[in-house]
């Protein structure tokens, strides 16, 4: 029997890292049954006291949900939860019906191809849609979403999808969220490099930074990085939820897609080595913000000013999503 769209009651998540947790928490705002699964147990137990289930496998949670979400850190880790034994694939095939998996990783497009490939082959719904806009977005349900995949399938997805996120766009045929979803990250890390060159030029300079953010804010340099990040580089927590791998890997992503497509770009190998040094230094769990460093540590300055906040919290109240429209159209 195929599950119609109103009926996706229960919700597999799969991956409760700090986007993941976020995007899982506002399911269950939005009164969806909710079972969860990851490797780390006491985040799992967390959400049990909130009321999910806990799911001793990936194909656990396929065979007890109606639409499945990935929201991995890597390529790999997605394949291992969808192909793996007790994976995803194999509980979707095992429970029958029509179900759906929302891969909602940051992930190769080509890989999300080859294993949409395997769901709609067992008639199963394929979406791609990747989060963009921060983890204080995501922790309000304020967060952008792209979606790629067949109009049913966006459709079917689409009250989990106003849930967890505001704005929603459908990017057109599965994998189009994933490529766009690498530009706009490779976009705000090289944003990110930019501010950072700023601010210690502006140190350097002997600008009060308090004012250089200011005037940054307001001109033609202001950008969404600089109105979170540049904050919390100031602060000097660096703590903008987003860690040096993630980085290298978005860059590199962004590489190969710009090599696949011919394109002979050449800022991006420049990110790529920035960021790979970045990592290198300071260990691939450090805050991304803090590439600031490298400047930091050749200038022998702090960049550094008083009242900017450790943390970034969105204060927009939150808002059921709605669906974005191109304006060309």
């Amino acid at each position: 029997m195929t599950i119609q769209m109103s009926q996706v009651r229960s919700v597999g998540f799969l991956g409760l890292g700090n986007v993941g947790r976020k995007l899982a928490a506002s399911l269950l705002r939005g009164g969806f049954e909710l079972n969860v699964f990851d490797i780390k147990t006491n985040v799992v137990e967390d959400f049990i006291k909130q009321g999910a289930t806990a799911m001793n496998s990936p194909k656990h949670a396929a065979m007890q949900s109606d639409a499945v979400i990935t929201c991995l850190p890597t390529s790999q880790a997605s394949a291992n939860v969808v192909e793996g034994s007790d994976g995803i694939l194999e509980g979707f095939t095992e429970a029958g019906g029509s179900r759906i998996w929302m891969e909602m990783s940051t992930t190769d497009q080509q890989e999300v191809l080859r294993l949409g490939k395997k769901f709609t082959s067992v008639g199963m719904m394929v979406l791609d849609c990747p989060v963009s806009g921060g983890c204080h977005r995501a922790a309000t349900g304020n967060i952008s979403i792209f979606a790629s995949g067949e109009r049913d399938a966006f459709d079917r997805a689409f009250p989990l999808l106003r849930v967890m996120g505001r704005r929603i766009l459908h990017t057109g045929g599965l994998g189009s969220a994933s490529v766009l979803k690498v530009i706009t990250n490779y976009l705000a890390s090289a944003n990110l490099v930019s501010l950072c060159e700023a601010l210690v030029t502006a140190r350097c300079a002997g600008m009060d930074l308090g004012a250089s953010y200011e005037a940054i804010r307001i001109s033609s340099g202001n950008s969404f990085v600089h109105e979170t990040e540049s904050q919390v580089i100031l602060n000097g927590s660096r703590d903008i939820n987003f860690t040096m791998d993630l980085v290298c890997k978005d860059v590199r992503l962004f590489q190969d897609i710009a090599e696949r497509s011919g394109v002979p770009v050449e800022l991006s190998p420049l990110l790529v080595k920035i960021f790979a040094d970045g990592r290198d230094r300071y260990g691939e769990r450090e805050w991304s913000s803090n590439i600031i460093r490298r400047l930091d540590e050749t200038c022998g300055v702090s960049v550094l000013a008083d009242g900017f906040p450790a943390e970034i919290i969105d204060s927009e109240p939150e808002e059921q999503g709605y669906e974005v429209t191109p304006s060309h159209n």
